[in-house]
């Protein structure tokens, strides 16, 4: 295994920021991934002087950790930490190394301030583009507080160990032997599960905004530019900065770029927000809405914020099927992101519920590592795009039912089957499977709005061609509205109309 001449050049630049001297501790046997490991691990200390490398028995072979010269503590990758979490790695040297991770001070002194022992291991796959936040917010906290450990553990290489604590869904932190959560975590909520809260510390005294948006999505992105533009005083609120856009892997239809993923872009909108003079506040999950003198957005930590305008934009979430199973095999066997989760199926039995296009490149890109592959589509004829239909009807693993309504998704401590009906005649079928994938579209984050405004028959916010909802000086924006289409690049304009119109109604509001 031989990294690029670009990214080795890439990698010699960044270990010129290295602070001070590493070890790289392997542990490596006779195996092919020991051999690619050390490889691996030549291959990167061959590019700068300030790295030694010593053989070590570590708990999991093969792995390495990355110390501090003469410091037995460090970041551990059992594994090769390629594909998404090469940044992870290349992270890790630099803040072992004594470089400071890009943390609030604020937040540094909450991980600091940890007491006791804490033992973190997170199963990942190479191919998910969730883990490598959950990672790299793991090894910075250990960094920074003695008292904590982080293992990436890659589930592909110990597809065992992953097996036998029933690791069906990446990324899956233990903690000290015991599960403390799955999926997609940022570093606020890793600290809010540690029982330190992000708390809503000064809100109630924060001055009322101009424009408050409620949501960090790519209509909340687009919205917060816009008015901060206008030189008004504008907020965004917001449990993570990112919303359904982390959970996309190849983005190719954004106009003038042509291809990025989702992560990657996330990252470039918060930083074009940060940009601007926008009081960013993360980690808060807004639970009402109250028209007074001003609006208000109450918040679950206990807070409230004011605003004389608000621009509602907190996205979608993935859709269920809601029959029996689903939410107690969830992370047991039923998944939601055929990328990130896939290579965990590794030779199993798996379906796809969904016949559309999301539901058709899943089964796609799962034929490729499972066993055989069931689509499931609910309606007569499959929704995807013809190119989609075509590419998926020459894989030799792959059945399709149509006009099938699924049932059950049954398993005793995980999944070990899912039983459907024919819809015309109403003949029972059950598949025995380890997986089944849910894709069948999202559903908006408007539950807690209640009937405060005026949503339709699936939860949307009803809107006009101005971002108007029913209440006067509150907007909606992207995919929690009746937009007809859900697409990037349409929620980051409606945020962008949105933020003009919330500004034209100020401007009114004066006159």
């Amino acid at each position: 295994m031989a990294l690029e001449l670009e990214i080795k050049n890439q990698l010699a630049e960044y270990l010129n920021l290295l602070e001070s001297d590493i070890e790289i501790k392997v542990s490596a046997g006779s195996d092919s991934i020991s051999e690619d490991l050390v490889r691996f691990i030549e291959e990167v200390s061959s590019l700068s002087d300030k790295i030694t490398v010593e053989n070590v028995l570590l708990p999991r072979t093969p792995s390495f950790q990355i110390c501090k010269k003469g410091e037995g503590k460090g970041v551990t990758f059992a594994g090769i930490p390629l594909g998404h979490e090469f940044n992870s790695f290349v992270l890790a040297l630099l803040q072992v190394s004594g470089r400071p991770p890009r943390i609030e001070e604020k937040v540094q002194e909450k991980i600091k301030a940890l007491k006791g022992d804490y033992q973190f291991e997170t199963y990942i796959s190479l191919s998910c583009h969730n883990c490598p936040e959950v990672v790299q917010a793991l090894n910075a906290i250990s960094v920074l507080n003695p008292g904590v450990t982080h293992t990436m553990i890659d589930g592909a290489a110990f597809q065992k160990e992953a097996e036998d604590r029933n690791v069906l869904a990446v990324p899956a932190v233990y903690l000290n032997g015991e599960f403390f959560g799955g999926g997609r975590m940022d570093l606020e909520e890793i600290l809010q599960k540690l029982d330190t809260p992000v708390e809503a510390e000064g809100i109630n005294e924060k001055e009322p905004f101009d424009v408050l948006v409620v949501g960090g999505g790519p209509a909340g992105a687009s919205a917060a530019i816009y008015a901060a533009r206008k030189g008004i005083r504008t907020g965004i609120v917001a449990e993570r900065f990112g919303g359904q856009v982390l959970e996309t892997l190849g983005i190719e239809n954004l106009i003038g770029t042509k291809y990025t993923e989702g992560p990657k872009l996330v990252q470039s909108l918060e930083e074009h927000v940060n940009a601007y003079d926008v009081d960013i506040i993360k980690g808060q999950r807004a639970k009402g809405l109250k028209k007074k003198d001003l609006i208000e957005v109450e918040l679950e930590s206990g807070g409230t914020l004011k605003s004389r305008t608000v621009i509602l934009s907190t996205g979608a979430r993935w859709r269920k099927v809601n029959v029996p199973g689903e939410e107690e095999f969830k992370n047991k066997g039923v998944a939601y992101c055929p990328h990130c989760d896939g290579p965990l199926y590794k030779g199993k039995r798996v379906a796809v519920i969904g016949g559309g296009n999301s539901g058709i490149e899943a089964a796609i890109d799962l034929a490729g590592v499972a066993e055989h592959v069931t689509v499931l589509e609910f309606m007569p004829e499959l929704k995807a795009d013809a190119i989609l239909q075509t590419h998926l009807s020459s894989l030799p693993n792959v059945t399709v039912y149509k006009n099938v309504q699924t049932k059950e998704i049954t398993g005793t401590n995980k999944v070990n089957g899912i039983t459907f009906s024919n819809r015309e005649n109403g003949e029972e079928k059950h598949l025995e499977l380890e997986g089944v994938f849910v894709q069948i579209g999202l559903v908006p984050n408007t539950d807690w709005l209640g009937d405060t405004l005026t949503r339709n028959r699936i939860g949307e916010i009803t809107v006009d061609n101005h971002n108007n909802t029913s209440v006067a000086g509150v907007f909606a924006a992207g995919d929690c509205t009746d937009s007809p289409y859900k697409q990037i690049i349409i929620s980051m304009g409606s945020g962008a109309n949105a933020a003009l119109s919330a500004f034209d109604y100020l401007i009114r509001s004066e006159a």
